[in-house]
Order: C-alpha cells, then sequence, then structure tokens
C-alpha cells in the first residue's frame, strides 16, 4: 500500500519545462541519438545525462579533452534543430489543467532551454507561458547550479524556501535542492532521486490558491 505523500504549501512555484510542463522525449531523443552516433558515442550513455542541462555541458561529460568551443558551436547548432523540429511535443498529462489553476499564484518557468527553444515549445504543446521565464540567456551556469532557481525566486520577490520547484530530472532536482527549495518530481525520472513530493503526472497534483495569495498543493498516487 502507498504511503499517502504530506500536502505542501508555498507562496510561489518554479517550474520547469521538458519532462515537467512538456514532453519533448522524442525530439531529445532524436537528436542527441544522432549526435552520439556522429561521435561514435553509446547513445543510452548519452542520453542518461542529457535531460535537464544545457547541452554543452552533456558535450563536455562525455567529451571532456574536447574545447569547450567547440561544444558551444555544436551545441548551437543542436538548440537550431530542435527548435526547429516540434513534432511529437506535447503537453505532459495534467499540465494545461495545472497551468490553468496556478494562473493567480506566483509561478516562474526555470529552464535550461533557451528563449527561443522554450517558447516554440510552450507553444507546441499549448502550455501558457509564465510572465516569468528563467532560460539558458538567464544564468552562467546550468543545472544542477541553483542559480537559474535563485533567480527565479528573486523575479517573484520570495525567499527560495517558501518556492515548491517542479523537476523532473536528477540535475533538476539537485539545482532546487541547492536553492534551498523543495521539490516535486514529476515522471518517472525524478522517483530515483528522492524528491519531496513524487507524482507521475501533473494529473495527480492538485493545486488549490489560498486566501493569502499562496498555494496548497495535494498529490494522489
Amino acid at each position: 500500500m502507498t504511503t499517502p505523500q504530506p500536502p505542501l504549501t508555498a507562496r510561489g512555484l518554479l517550474l520547469d519545462m521538458d519532462g515537467t510542463l512538456v514532453n519533448s522525449d522524442a525530439v531529445v531523443e532524436r537528436v542527441w541519438t544522432d549526435w552520439a552516433l556522429s561521435k561514435g558515442v553509446d547513445p543510452a550513455a548519452v542520453l542518461s545525462i542529457a535531460h535537464g542541462r544545457q547541452g554543452y555541458i552533456t558535450m563536455a561529460d562525455v567529451l571532456p579533452d574536447r574545447p569547450m568551443q567547440v561544444n558551444h558551436a555544436e551545441n548551437e547548432e543542436l538548440l537550431a534543430r530542435e527548435t526547429r523540429e516540434l513534432d511529437g511535443i506535447v503537453p505532459v498529462p495534467g499540465a494545461l489543467a495545472f497551468m490553468a489553476a496556478v494562473a493567480g499564484v506566483p509561478h516562474a518557468l526555470v529552464t535550461s532551454a533557451d528563449c527561443g527553444l522554450a517558447t516554440a515549445r510552450m507553444r507546441a504543446a499549448e502550455v501558457r507561458i509564465p510572465d516569468v521565464c528563467i532560460t539558458s540567456e538567464s544564468v552562467s551556469a546550468s543545472k544542477p547550479d541553483p542559480e537559474g532557481f535563485l533567480k527565479g525566486a528573486a523575479e517573484l520577490g520570495l525567499p527560495p524556501e517558501e518556492c515548491v520547484a517542479f523537476e523532473d530530472s536528477g540535475a533538476g532536482i539537485a539545482a532546487a535542492r541547492a536553492a534551498g527549495m523543495r521539490v516535486v518530481g514529476v515522471g518517472a525520472r525524478a522517483a530515483e532521486h528522492r524528491p519531496t513530493a513524487h507524482v507521475g503526472d501533473l494529473t495527480r497534483v492538485k493545486a488549490e490558491p489560498l486566501p493569502d495569495g499562496g498555494i496548497r498543493l495535494a498529490f494522489t498516487a
């Protein structure tokens, strides 16, 4: 029998995109598989570390002896391809209702994608884009560095400990924890990283705005 997860209350939410609001796995797997094969590297090994981080960081881990400027250049090429290829981009189940429920609560998007890719994927999935967006252009360090989440909380005018982050990847969960936030893990990838709470998708989250402007998050198995 599954132990019920206690609800969480917060004054603000910080939301990852890929795997959390938008299912982009089909495109990510196509692009990174092609890249891995072109380098003679096992695609499964690359995909195991690619989610939730900026691409040049993944490249540096896979090919540690390669100059970083080459990684940055190839990452720009991959970003351009990912921005063009939107076939298979769909909302995570429950994302549309969840975003409607939190519309009146302070919330921000915190993604490792650049602004162009984030906009393209959110629009393709028909998920509402928050007014506050922290993208790769906003930070000097990629997840698992906490910079993006700390900037998101600052943009909302809230201390990190009063925010809850939603994430699907190990890098993202580590970043949110390092920022001092509680974390709701979304999807199968998140489970092994021991988030504060875990759900299979956003249909398992009931978001209830509170009279004081905060939000109560309840979870179902």
